[in-house]
């Protein structure tokens, strides 16, 4: 693709979500997009989550619209980009102690319930919805709002889909050096410029842009996670156990309160099991929050054991053997007025990054954000 001298020129910095969905925006609005990856392709916290689009479980308010303003967008992007894995599947969240049944029953009474597609399910009904579902649990609280895409295909999905326009151009292991008015120049010294720069750069800035960020409010987040071989039974929804109420804003108050503290292993972990059944039939299983850098660089087994635990309880059987494991490092707005970070670092230049365990959920709202 070659740039025509009669468009609005958008430069994108970063192969991840967050910049994949500016360019989506940029190529909607009529831009001629470029965008740069540091890698060939992506291989940050983009393609290393569960690719849940995660509504349900968002402090009320700012954060809940703009997650779902994101959720209508991504339902639209991922029309004109099947191969993304996208599916309205819904979550169900699950009870297994009287007092984590109380954190759901407070969570459906909330004046914005509907808005998040809450409705509590007996063991029953959570059954009917999930019949792998056999094992221990006494509730579940469905979020029909919640979906699921395929990280690992989404954002060459995407980029096909952008590819189709005939106004995008990729170009991967292109790493910034220098920024300055409406443009950006590469290791290579080529100078790339536009009407508008997007810059976004994960959790691991370099260069220019690491010289840009130093003292903005963010920081880094480690977490660990598993992939099984395919599970045999259906499992459409995404699946989270009751220590997953303790992180989601959602679901603050009282009956939250009550809960009293983690278990040894996963408090010492942050951990909680999110559970998603991947289109060729793998479970992704996860997670656990580091935020003390510098962080290991070796995978423990510790919090793997209690997840997968978890998970066989709740399914009443053995899992697949494991087959890949992982870790990744998201980057976390710190200050608690903003839901993700964005500055000016030079005159048709910004920076867009930090939205956290929120970024595949919120990216698409996002770039709208950054364009209005």
């Amino acid at each position: 693709m070659s740039a025509s001298p009669s468009l609005p020129r958008l430069v994108v910095v970063g192969g991840g979500i967050l910049g994949t969905m500016h360019a989506l925006a940029g190529v909607r609005r009529g831009f001629s997009v470029t965008q740069l990856e540091r890698d060939e392709v992506p291989r940050g916290a983009s393609v290393r989550n569960f690719g849940l689009i995660w509504v349900g479980g968002r402090a009320p308010g700012a954060e809940l619209e703009l997650a779902l303003a994101a959720r209508e967008r991504w339902e639209a992007i991922a029309a004109a980009a099947p191969a993304a894995g996208f599916r309205s599947a819904g979550s169900l969240t699950l009870a297994r102690r009287p007092e984590e049944l109380a954190v759901l029953e407070a969570a459906v009474e909330l004046e914005d319930a509907k808005a998040r597609g809450f409705s509590l399910c007996s063991r029953a009904e959570a059954m009917a919805i999930e019949p792998a579902l056999r094992g221990d649990f006494l509730a579940a609280l469905h979020c029909a709002q919640d979906a699921i895409v395929e990280p690992r295909l989404a954002l060459s999905a995407l980029r096909s889909s952008l590819q189709a326009s005939g106004r995008y151009r990729y170009r991967g292991g292109c790493e910034i050096v220098e920024l300055g008015d409406h443009h950006v120049v590469d290791a290579t010294r080529t100078r790339h410029d536009a009407d508008l720069v997007v810059c976004c750069p994960g959790a691991s800035p370099a260069g220019a842009l690491a010289e840009a960020l130093a003292g903005a409010p963010l920081r880094r987040v480690r977490l660990q996670m598993l992939e099984t071989a395919p599970f045999a039974s259906p499992l459409a929804s995404a699946l989270a156990d009751g220590d997953s109420l303790r992180y989601y804003p959602a679901y603050a108050g009282p009956p939250r309160e009550a809960l009293g503290p983690q278990a040894p292993v996963p408090a010492a972990w942050t951990a909680q099991l999110l559970m998603v059944k991947r289109l060729a039939g793998h479970l992704t299983i996860g997670d656990t929050h580091q935020y003390v850098e510098p962080f290991p660089f070796d995978l423990c087994a510790e919090p793997e054991q209690h997840l997968v635990e978890v998970a066989a309880r709740l399914l009443a059987t053995a899992l697949p053997p494991i087959e890949r494991r992982w870790a990744g490092i998201y980057s976390e707005v710190t200050d608690p007025a903003l839901l993700y970070y964005r500055a000016e670092l030079a005159s048709g230049v910004v920076v867009v990054t930090g939205p956290g365990g929120r970024g595949m959920t919120l990216s698409p709202a996002i770039a709208e954000e950054t364009f209005a």
